[in-house]
């Protein structure tokens, strides 16, 4: 299993974000990947500058770590036909080490546009129809598009990079497996779902990649990591995707997550230096079938000492798995 770190927009500073890149490189993580929101989960929180700003300087800040969105969505805040162009710009900049990962999106970050929220049957038919788009300029040639929901008139992508961009799809069910399994070269899961996996995969290649995510909060006080957790991740406890995706702003999620103890997030959340922890919370994923992890270390003022211990105990323990 390959080893990532998550760059949290809605916890840093953009110059911080660049720095905590090379310094991913550095510490030897295998690559990096990136939440691309307009607003933060929790006020508490405090940050979420623009993603794809800070890609291009991550780009030029780093030599060899891959880069990944963690997730675009293409509906609403953004056009399909300018996600393209953002895209093969990025594969560019980095040398061809850029991945894109695609989802449909969360009302959080959706709805600043002023088009309302669509239900999940819609938003997924606007999904396919977008990547559909996406893929056919990724092609290099003139693309006239009319659709149900989008409509695209004569783009062409003139800077794409020598290899194919890598698209990844994030998927949290039966149907968005469905989408990944048609268009995706990646699946995006975050939490252990070895149902989604199998339907993404089918009876193709079982090497396919499959990339997770593990909140963790590192702390030698594993009280102070506790609180930290809890403080600034109480908000992904809320209920599930299904209710996560429909809520409109900090304010929904801090009131979702009224009765989150910090007990309740330390039981997915591995908290304090326990190696051990870690370990086991990975080995779910293994055990799933996912070929891609990536650590988001809580609160971006612990990150320093989280990189000097994942270089000396966590990601040679990692490895090991």
């Amino acid at each position: 299993m390959e080893i990532g770190y998550t760059l949290m927009c809605e916890q840093t500073p953009a110059p911080q974000l660049v720095e905590f890149a090379a310094r991913a490189e550095q510490t030897g993580f295998d690559y990096a990947v990136i939440s691309d929101h307009y607003f933060p989960w929790l006020e508490e929180m405090g940050h979420s500058p623009y993603a794809w700003s800070v890609l291009g300087a991550v780009a030029q800040a780093t030599e060899r770590l891959p880069l990944m969105t963690y997730v675009t969505c293409p509906i609403m805040r953004y056009h399909p036909a300018v996600v393209a162009q953002k895209a093969a710009t990025m594969a560019v900049l980095s040398g061809g080490r850029f991945t894109l990962g695609l989802g449909a999106g969360e009302n959080l970050n959706e709805h600043v546009v002023g088009q309302g929220w669509p239900p999940a049957d819609t938003r997924h038919r606007m999904f396919r129809e977008a990547v559909q788009i996406i893929k056919e300029l990724f092609g290099g040639d003139y693309v006239t598009f009319q659709g149900e929901f989008y409509d695209v008139d004569s783009a062409k992508l003139y800077d794409l990079p020598d290899e194919p961009i890598p698209i990844g799809i994030a998927a949290s069910g039966a149907s968005s497996a469905r989408i990944a399994a048609e268009f995706g070269d990646i699946l995006v899961v975050n939490e252990p779902m070895p149902d989604v996996v199998r339907r993404f995969r089918g009876d193709g290649d079982a090497a396919k990649p499959v990339y997770g995510q593990l909140a963790i909060s590192y702390d030698t006080d594993v009280e102070a990591a506790k609180e930290r957790a809890h403080r600034l991740w109480r908000w992904a406890a809320v209920g599930g995707w299904k209710v996560m995706a429909e809520l409109p702003g900090p304010v929904n999620f801090e009131a979702a997550a009224g009765t989150v103890r910090p007990e309740d997030v330390a039981e997915s959340v591995p908290c304090g230096a326990d190696v051990d922890a870690v370990v086991e919370a990975a080995r779910a994923y293994v055990e799933a079938g996912y070929t891609h992890l990536a650590l988001a270390q809580i609160d971006a003022g612990q990150q320093e000492p989280f990189f000097a211990w994942a270089e000396k105990e966590l990601l040679p323990a990692l490895r090991r798995l």
